[in-house]
């Protein structure tokens, strides 16, 4: 509590600058929804606040027009159920329960919060539409139906509209001044990375502790980008800049731990020329770490590049091993030299650079539907009190954890008992000032729309300074949305007035959170251990598939960077950290295999008999390491395909590199499943 106290009495510029907008927001969302004389706008101010997560304009635009898109879709639906459904309630009940069902497993398959958000709206529209027709049914028919639909409809787009024009004209914080931020410190911790990988006296921990940050910026970069391109003429732009970005580094990780891993595990196969150009690409490295100035940067990698290019042409090499490093060298600086573009791109328009495809959500079935069955499960144990109570304060137990499920869905257990429990402490603190302040005052004021936000607007103020940061935004979430339903703020307040009512809609909220909670808690979800074999199996896939794609590099970068994030988040309790290094070696026999295939298209063309079977042993290989296991098929199918090589008599130095290529990944499969064991 002393951090809440802190962010309340001390807070920092840019939280009360957040808070003065959110008061400004929700004022005009409620006082334009009482002036179109809507019978519940303080929907309006809950949109309104779920609207002020994130204050970024670029965000905040994009996250009304998912609203808006999700609150019609469920508008839509909550008529066509009632209009079909209304003389069968149980069944209507049934129906709606299978639509927030299907919703939030549809949530499940996206990252993006905005894109889980359009599925929430989709969802809990069409409930409160559904439900409060159901509450009286008798006296409804068709024309009260479609007004109680247009009316919810119009608060809660009302709401998105009010925020997103405040976050616009008032003190506007653009995403592309953190999508740059974001940008250098990827940029940074990835050459960090590299070099830590590169020094033969770092550690184990460091080494993941530092792939761990990569992987948690490139995630967030991934997610803004979608919402930059909101952001003026130059916002696609900066989008496209940002996915390259993601792309390369993506590529850089998959290409240096080929140098870290032979270090560190096969320093017998290192010739004086390997440790020579090791030192130099770890010194070229840390100097691009260290400085801030774009040209020089550049420049260094451009003058790193030459040298390999001479290198290469005045040197013949002892080993296969040697020109195969020597190509990831130049290679990497290759995607050193289109990361520092994309940077700059982030800054200036850069019509040059390639337009680089967003990176692609792993979608897994299997927790769609876990995530589905538990908001299912919430709307029905709520039903079932609803039902049996015959309280219309029972419907809070059906709403608010509904939209809690399907937000939450995400975040790992062991935060989310953290941020229940802070929801409910919010969700106590909301009833205690519903009931001492504000309706103690409001009963007292002539129901005047002046003193009515001006009463509000303090807890209001101080609920967004909690929402302003991170770890109290729990804190603020639940007391800011029960706080607008429990004081139901409109023209005629006569039910939140009523004590009991008040009192048992409070007591609602509390038990729906409370059983969200115990439902999270009993329905885990899939053990780890199968997730991850589906990720790997999932990767298996793609590497079966990869040649019949047009620009297989990209395609398997945007497949791969949500598993890598999801395998990291797996992996990140263990010690050994076996999981998070096979994910990478997922992610560099990819392009070992693009390379490969590109090479042997180059030298025969597309004839060769042993390539295809070739790709299919890589890919079987790497699903027996993820188990454990290792056989001799893939070593066998790589001697064959390097035979054919040879019999077509082609370029040597090639060959060569291939057959170091082929050496190297039998020995990354094999201690990989070691590892494993």
């Amino acid at each position: 509590m002393g951090v809440v106290l802190r962010h309340l009495f001390f807070p920092k510029k840019q939280a009360v600058i957040f808070a003065i907008k959110g008061v400004i927001a929700m004022a005009m969302a409620l006082t334009i929804a009482m002036a179109l004389n809507l019978d519940r706008p303080y929907w309006a101010l809950v949109s309104a606040i779920f609207l002020q997560l994130r204050p970024e304009s670029g965000l905040v635009i994009e996250k009304a027009l998912c609203q808006i898109i999700g609150t019609i879709v469920g508008g839509l639906f909550g008529i066509l159920l009632l209009s079909q459904l209304m003389s069968y309630p149980y069944l209507a009940l049934g129906a709606l329960a299978i639509w927030l069902g299907l919703n939030s497993a549809l949530s499940a398959m996206v990252r993006q919060a905005n894109f889980v958000y359009a599925f929430a709206m989709a969802a809990v529209t069409a409930e409160i539409i559904v439900l409060l027709v159901m509450v009286s049914p008798t006296t409804v028919s068709s024309q009260g139906v479609f007004d109680v639909a247009q009316a919810r409809m119009s608060e809660i787009i009302i709401g998105s509209l009010c925020a997103g024009i405040v976050s616009h004209l008032f003190w506007p914080v653009k995403i592309k001044n953190s999508l740059q931020i974001q940008a250098r410190s990827v940029i940074n911790q990835t050459l960090n990375y590299l070099v830590a990988e590169l020094d033969t006296k770092g550690t184990h921990e460091k080494r993941h502790t530092q792939i761990d940050g990569v992987m948690a910026t490139l995630g967030l970069i991934n997610e803004d980008s979608s919402a930059v391109r909101y952001e003026g003429p130059k916002g696609p732009g900066r989008s496209r800049a940002a996915n390259q970005l993601a792309q390369k580094v993506l590529s850089l990780l998959a290409l240096i731990q080929i140098f870290g891993r032979l270090q560190r595990n096969h320093s017998e196969l290192i010739t004086a020329d390997l440790a020579q150009l090791f030192n130099r690409l770890k010194q070229v490295l840390a100097s691009i770490a260290a400085s801030d100035n774009y040209a020089f940067c550049a420049e260094e990698v451009k003058a790193f590049r030459r040298e390999l290019t001479e290198w290469r042409v005045n040197n013949t090499f002892e080993a296969p091993f040697e020109s195969h490093m020597f190509n990831v060298a130049l290679d990497i600086t290759g995607d050193l030299t289109i990361l520092l573009r994309a940077y700059k791109a982030l800054q200036e328009r850069d019509k040059t650079l390639l337009n680089a495809p967003s990176m692609l959500t792993y979608r897994d079935p299997l927790a769609g539907i876990i995530v589905g069955f538990r908001t299912l499960l919430v709307f029905v144990i709520g039903a079932c009190i609803w039902i049996s109570t015959g309280s219309s304060a029972a419907l809070m137990i059906m709403i608010l954890p509904v939209i809690f499920s399907i937000m939450l869905a995400r975040i790992p257990l062991a935060i989310l008992r953290v941020v229940i429990k802070r929801l409910l402490i919010g969700v106590v603190a909301a009833s205690v000032v519903t009931i001492f302040y504000a309706l103690n005052l409001l009963a007292q004021s002539g129901g005047q729309l002046e003193i009515l936000l001006l009463v509000l607007a303090g807890p209001y103020f101080l609920g967004l300074l909690l929402i302003a940061e991170r770890e109290t935004l729990p804190y603020g979430l639940g007391f800011c949305i029960p706080f607008s339903i429990l004081v139901r703020p409109s023209t005629d307040m006569s039910l939140a007035f009523t004590i009991d009512y008040t009192l048992s809609a409070a007591m609602a909220i509390f038990v729906g959170v409370s059983i969200l909670f115990w439902i999270f808690h009993l329905f885990t979800g899939p053990s780890i251990q199968l997730l991850v074999s589906r990720v790997f199996k999932a990767t298996h896939k793609d590497l079966m598939n990869i040649d019949n794609q047009k620009m297989p590099a990209i395609w398997y970068n945007r497949r791969m960077a949500d598993r890598l994030l999801r395998l990291i988040n797996y992996d990140q309790g263990s010690h050994s950290r076996a999981i998070t290094d096979l994910a990478l070696t997922g992610l560099n026999l990819g392009h070992a295999l693009v390379r490969v295939q590109s090479i042997c298209e180059n030298l025969v063309g597309k004839k060769l008999k042993y390539l295809k079977k070739w790709q299919y042993k890589l890919a079987d290989a790497f699903l027996l390491a993820s188990q454990g296991k290792c056989n001799d098929d893939f070593k066998q199918a790589s001697d064959l395909l390097y035979q054919e090589l040879v019999s077509e008599g082609r370029d040597s130095a090639q060959i060569d590199a291939i057959q170091g290529m082929f050496i190297r990944i039998n020995l990354t499969l094999e201690r990989s499943a070691s590892k494993i064991k």
